[in-house]
């Protein structure tokens, strides 16, 4: 057992060694990452031509303020990556730019579509000025943060922060599409759930660098599986039950199902113990019959989720969004009606929130789809894989946090539009219009970039003392 516990270390030194010899450069990371950053703005340029040839027969007025813009958002961020991150992962910051480039291309030719049938006001415009807000916040936190693990001495604060604006839309008394997700400030809004997420990350993140010894190592077996103890066990019944409470209160079914979801996997990171997710999925299922079954408007999410064609004859408004979305997704058909081509804006105001994928699903068919959906997978993989070359643990699962929120928000959205669970109003993370998710994305991003890069840089001077 000796001499196969050192061989093995021995080649997995070996293998190291071999991974950090073929580890490029900081200078050819940042090369790599400008070539793709120039296929992402050509990409964005080409839709953003194509939509305005496609709608109005001519390229849109706005092509060079576009082409501008695209080129800025890629290049100032990469130039502060240079300086300030040159060991970062090559593929994030282009994963993002691409994202929102083809989030503000959907936005344009939904625009043209939606000021011919409602004569309401252009959106496009307002989400280039988000985008640039988000990107200005990706270099002020690559320039500030030196060190992902100072946010480890906050972390109780960074909490109560969080519980704060957690609970605030609910004390707001208006409702939006029959949520609270708002907080109203003058003429200003902003939904705080989407900066929640990532603050709650980060304290999952450093609670459980200090908690994940009792977590994994304690706890009865009943029926073969590792039941957590009780005085373990508390952590996970408090999210439950902050999880049940926004989901009463506020009536925000997608926070609820982040929230929950990102802390059970940010458990089984980092206790590899079954029995966790066991415990979660069996509380959210428990949690959801009471709710459901209990709260009006949650109650009729499930039934028009169940029930997505009858609600074609129902007088409530956005009752049939879902069945619409069906029926574009079907007439798109596998390589879709091209840009401009097709008809979502059908869908009513959801439009240009969650059911932004609806018109990738019509105007670019399954092919379509399937490649934004790769841009998610591909960009929580990066993610994952920042956790995997992160050598502090706090980094490891702040990397592994922020990668599961990426694809818990997109699987929500893009599960309620295609009717595989109830619809949860969240905004589809890059692409749909909504100035709080986009500038929150932009900070997980920063965040990511951040740790990768002192993943980099650790490895680096690893090599260099062999």
């Amino acid at each position: 057992m000796i001499g196969v516990t050192v061989d093995s270390v021995h080649l997995y030194g070996r293998d190291e060694h071999r991974a950090q010899a073929r580890d490029p450069s900081p200078v050819a990371r940042r090369n790599r990452e400008a070539l793709l950053l120039a296929l992402a703005v050509l990409i964005s340029c080409f839709g953003y031509a194509y939509t305005g040839l496609a709608t109005t027969g001519r390229i849109p007025g706005g092509f060079a303020g576009f082409a501008g813009a695209m080129v800025c958002l890629a290049l100032v961020p990469h130039l502060a990556a240079r300086r300030w991150a040159p060991y970062a992962d090559p593929l994030i910051l282009p994963l993002a730019v691409l994202l929102s480039g083809i989030g503000l291309v959907l936005l344009y030719r939904l625009d043209f579509s939606y000021s011919e049938r409602y004569s309401s006001d252009p959106t496009a415009s307002n989400q280039l000025m988000w985008t640039v807000i988000g990107v200005g916040l990706c270099v002020g936190v690559l320039v500030a943060l030196k060190d992902h693990r100072r946010l480890q001495r906050y972390i109780y604060l960074t909490m109560a922060v969080a519980l704060v604006l957690l609970m605030a839309p609910a004390f707001f008394p208006d409702d939006t599409y029959g949520a609270k997700r708002w907080i109203y400030i003058g003429s200003l809004s902003f939904q705080p759930g989407e900066f929640v997420k990532t603050m709650i990350t980060v304290f999952f993140a450093g609670y459980l660098v200090i908690h994940r010894d009792a977590l994994a190592l304690t706890g009865r077996k009943v029926l073969g599986v590792r039941l957590p103890p009780g005085r373990q066990l508390a952590p996970i019944l408090a999210v439950w039950v902050l999880s049940l409470l926004v989901l009463v209160f506020e009536r925000d079914l997608g926070t609820s199902l982040i929230f929950f979801g990102l802390f059970v996997v940010m458990l089984y990171a980092a206790t590899e113990r079954f029995s966790w997710v066991l415990c979660g999925l069996l509380m959210a299922s428990a949690g959801a019959v009471v709710v459901g079954s209990a709260e009006p408007h949650v109650k009729g999410r499930i039934d028009a989720w169940q029930h997505p064609f009858e609600a074609l004859h129902s007088q409530q408004a956005g009752s049939d969004q879902l069945a619409k979305a069906l029926f574009g997704f079907g007439s798109g058909g596998v390589t879709g009606t091209g840009l401009g081509q097709g008809h979502p804006e059908l869908i009513g105001f959801a439009g240009r929130s969650d059911f932004i994928l609806t018109t990738v699903g019509e105007e670019t068919g399954l092919a379509g789809t399937m490649v934004v959906l790769m841009l998610y997978a591909l960009l929580a993989q990066r993610g994952l894989s920042t956790a995997v070359a992160a050598r502090d643990p706090f980094g490891k699962l702040l990397a592994v946090g922020l990668a599961a929120a990426l694809a818990l928000q997109v699987f929500v959205v893009a599960g309620g539009v295609m009717g595989l669970i109830p619809l949860t109003g969240k905004a589809l993370p890059f692409l749909a219009k909504s100035g709080s998710s986009l500038v929150a994305n932009w900070l997980m991003v920063a965040l990511l970039i951040r740790i990768s890069d002192s993943a980099g840089r650790a490895r680096a001077v690893r090599a260099r003392a062999d």
